[in-house]
């Protein structure tokens, strides 16, 4: 049986990729230090003999490495990050600790406990920048960062790379495009929308809605994940997406228009408010996927319109999810309407 390490694990991927390891019956360590996107909510349900939890921050080496030496991982998928970028515009420092310094600490823990054990890094394709039209960022792609996130995911990228050829770690580096689905913090749009809709509260946009993003269901990216583990080649990056653009107002509309085609009511003060933009945002995301889809055969399934219509059900029909997170952990950045 495949032992994994999840690190950031009662977080949104993190939740969702547990579900799907322990669905293939591997037996899962999750390793979170509770920050304030983590919530227990994601897991509650899960009663299984072959998951366990310990309460851990990945800047601790000492302790990652005790667990590495009691575990015995074949692999750690690292989710452990700070993923907000307007955050990262109001402070920067959480995610120099945690997606710089914290993954720093994860590799010295891999290189001294000498056992090879495979580390899928997550990371995003925020990395490449503004994209333009009508291309799409490769891997080949130069890295031009515009966010305080963005930085400090490029600099994980580096480091992962940097101990793959200086201590011959076994790693890969995955770029995705933008999750939606269950489970998601709502700082991020889509769960942000889906609450102010459930609420009867404006919908708040930034400018004029109209910055582009590709976007992959979770469920998805979580497959691919588990590819990585099993065909990625030690040393290589590869991006992971849908190949779906679609700027903001659109994805705002089709929630809307899912909420009525299952007949749930809209209140009064559910009203688009465009909203003052934030520093330096990005105008286009866009990857290309073609080397994971050639070289490991995977392949996003779901569609946007079926990916929006679940997501809208998990969220109306978990709403004890909204309840576990305190008001004051909404950021209040995008309109202030919380």
């Amino acid at each position: 049986m495949k032992r994994f390490i999840v690190t950031g694990g009662y977080g949104f991927i993190g939740s969702n990729l547990i579900r799907l390891l322990l669905k293939r019956n591997y037996k899962v360590l999750n390793i979170d230090n509770l920050s304030y996107s983590a919530q227990k909510y994601n897991l509650i349900d899960i009663k299984n003999k072959n998951y366990i939890f310990k309460k851990v921050d990945i800047n601790n080496k000492k302790k990652i490495i005790n667990l590495f030496v009691k575990f015995k991982p074949d692999g750690i998928f690292n989710l452990a990050a700070d993923t907000h970028v307007d955050r990262s515009i109001d402070s920067s420092l959480n995610f120099i600790k945690n997606n710089i310094l914290g993954v720093y600490n994860l590799l010295e823990a891999l290189r001294l406990y000498k056992k090879k054990i495979k580390l899928i890094h997550v990371s995003t394709d925020e990395v490449y920048g503004d994209i333009s039209k009508p291309k799409r960022s490769d891997e080949n792609f130069p890295y031009v960062p515009n966010s305080p996130y963005s930085a400090s995911k490029a600099s994980s990228d580096h480091l992962v790379n940097s101990y793959v050829k200086t201590y011959k770690i076994n790693a890969v580096i995955s770029n995705c495009s933008n999750n939606y689905g269950p489970r998601q913090f709502p700082e991020k749009l889509i769960p942000k929308i889906i609450y102010n809709v459930i609420n009867n509260k404006t919908l708040p946009i930034y400018s004029k809605g109209k910055n582009s993003r590709e976007w992959i269901y979770v469920d998805d990216h979580c497959e691919a994940l588990l590819k990585l583990f099993f065909k990625g080649k030690n040393g290589e990056k590869y991006n992971i997406g849908s190949g779906i653009n679609c700027n903001n107002i659109f994805i705002v509309k089709k929630i809307l228009e899912a909420f009525k085609n299952k007949k749930i009511k809209i209140g009064k003060n559910v009203k688009i408010k465009y909203v003052k933009d934030r520093p330096g945002h990005d105008f286009r995301y866009a990857i290309n996927s073609k080397k994971i889809q050639k070289k490991l055969k995977w392949k996003s399934k779901m569609s946007l319109h079926n990916g929006i219509s679940k997501t809208v059900d998990w969220y109306f029909n978990n709403q004890k999810f909204f309840s576990h997170i305190s008001k004051k952990l909404f950021t209040r950045r995008l309109g202030k309407l919380w």
